[in-house]
């Protein structure tokens, strides 16, 4: 019995060994929480936002907390995010990728290069390569709305606009970059659609290791279902599947990926490339529908915008000047994109504050920007942070607005929905450019408007902060027929 105690005496004090920490002066304000170990893991992963302005409103800009045993420093003022954002050698992006690459797909890249994945995704992504790429998505757009909503219904139909706008998204999407129509499978998009879904309702949980056992068996049948759709994609020229897909395989055989790992890194893509377009446009025709100003100027961008349309140039194939359907984009996202910045500590760094103030980053730890908090929701940079307002992007005489300030100065991150730095969104070209088509020919080709005209835009699902584009707690209502004049 004395041996058993001391022995638990030992173990509780090396664990405290392990576990204590405490703040040194030039360290950030360090917030460990009430909960041994677990820190704030829980009301962090409940609703981040919420959390995390809290701890502002305690600490400042820069504070410390623990969660799950990591401690994780957040940095919330935007005129400092550079220090993080331009450090490749104290800073890296690269370890806590990996992690998520783990929970959520199961998936380790032992000699993964992301500089050699950025430079394949440039090359694809922008461009002379890029108008290709939106001329073929164009189409399969084109052909999903058709399939949906048939020019010979007359009558209204009614649906979730999430539903439909990520079903059509994801599915026009799948098709043009992983060829699923050519794959002599019998992969039908909506059947890698069913899944998929299943796969990003657990997703966060996944990533967060906090799965229940049902659902991990649930998360790894889903897994399997999706790798083995996904198994021809790209594996061939003739596959059906984009070049860019076809390279990507490429390069992961060239780096000793067999063919499991293969199909895991493809669906991990997947989710990369489908995961937040859908969201973003339900998010703005729910913006639009529910402020009827904006929808009306919208529309008259695009019905200006039209004119200009001839049979030889399709607008949806080219660039278009349209600074009103721009900023009500931007202004969407700034409401509704949240992904987390993180980097890993892998050397001790002294971060220099845009206010002259200095501290310590200590090695092992974790740094995270969240710019949903700080830009976008900052009251000093965006008057009626909460409010949808589609002009905020615009200056009195319809030209961009980019001057925004923060203590006086000029901000250089105003809303960060694509990242920054060198991990920015290589695809953000490609995603404007969806949205936009999207919404175009929604709009010009469809009567759509809300079931309920007093229906309000719903609130977001909390757990999703730090996972790009928010979703929805619950489904808006709409119902569309095709146009009288078509």
């Amino acid at each position: 019995m004395i041996w058993t105690i001391f022995l638990i005496f030992q173990a509780v004090l090396l664990y405290f060994l392990l576990t204590h920490r405490s703040r040194s002066k030039s360290d950030p304000p360090l917030d460990k929480g009430v909960i041994p170990w677990l820190g704030h893991a829980l009301e962090f992963g409940k609703d981040a936002s919420k959390f995390l302005d809290r701890m502002k409103q305690k600490h400042g800009d820069i504070f410390t907390v623990r969660a799950a045993g990591r401690y994780v420093t957040v940095l919330l003022d935007p005129h400092s995010y550079d220090a993080v954002i331009n450090d490749s050698d104290s800073l890296d992006f690269a370890r806590y990728a990996q992690v998520l690459m783990e929970r959520i797909f199961n998936l380790r890249l032992p000699h993964h290069q992301p500089s050699n994945v950025s430079a394949l995704m440039k090359k694809h992504f922008m461009g002379v390569n890029l108008a290709a790429l939106n001329s073929t998505m164009s189409r399969h757009l084109q052909a999903s709305l058709k399939t949906e909503m048939p020019q010979n219904q007359k009558d209204w139909k009614e649906q979730g606009l999430f539903n439909l706008s990520y079903s059509l998204l994801f599915k026009a999407g799948y098709l043009s970059l992983f060829g699923g129509e050519q794959n002599n499978n019998g992969t039908d998009p909506s059947s890698v659609y069913e899944e998929y879904k299943k796969f990003d309702g657990l997703l966060t949980k996944m990533a967060r290791g906090t799965l229940k056992p049902e659902e991990k068996r649930t998360a790894q049948s889903v897994r399997q279902r999706l790798c083995r759709l996904l198994a021809p994609a790209g594996l061939t020229q003739d596959s059906g599947a984009s070049p860019w897909l076809h390279a990507y395989r490429r390069l992961l055989q060239e780096d000793g990926a067999d063919e499991e790992t293969q199909r895991k890194a493809v669906l991990m893509q997947l989710w990369a490339t489908q995961g937040n377009v859908g969201p973003a446009a339900f998010w703005l025709l729910g913006y639009l529908l529910t402020n009827p100003e904006a929808l009306t100027a919208v529309k008259n961008e695009f019905s200006a915008v039209s004119t200009m349309e001839t049979s030889e140039t399709s607008l949806l194939d080219r660039p278009v000047n349209a600074p009103v359907f721009d900023s009500a984009l931007e202004e969407t996202l700034r409401l509704t994109a949240a992904p987390f910045i993180t980097r890993e500590v892998v050397q001790e760094k002294t971060l220099n504050m845009a206010d002259g103030q200095q501290y310590l980053l200590r090695k092992g730890d974790r740094v995270c920007l969240f710019p949903f908090n700080s830009p976008q929701k900052d009251p000093e940079i965006h008057h009626e942070p909460q409010k949808y307002k589609y002009d905020r992007f615009l200056n009195k005489d319809g030209s961009v607005k980019r001057d925004f300030y923060k203590g006086g100065r000029r901000l250089k991150y105003y809303t960060m929905p694509w990242g920054a730095g060198a991990n920015g969104c290589m695809g953000k070209k490609f995603a404007i450019n969806t949205i936009r088509q999207f919404v175009y020919m929604v709009l010009t080709n469809y009567d759509l408007e809300l079931s309920d005209p007093n229906s309000q835009i719903p609130e977001v699902n909390a757990s999703r902060y730090g996972f790009g584009m928010l979703q929805p707690e619950r489904d808006l209502l709409v119902r569309y027929r095709p146009r009288n004049t078509h």
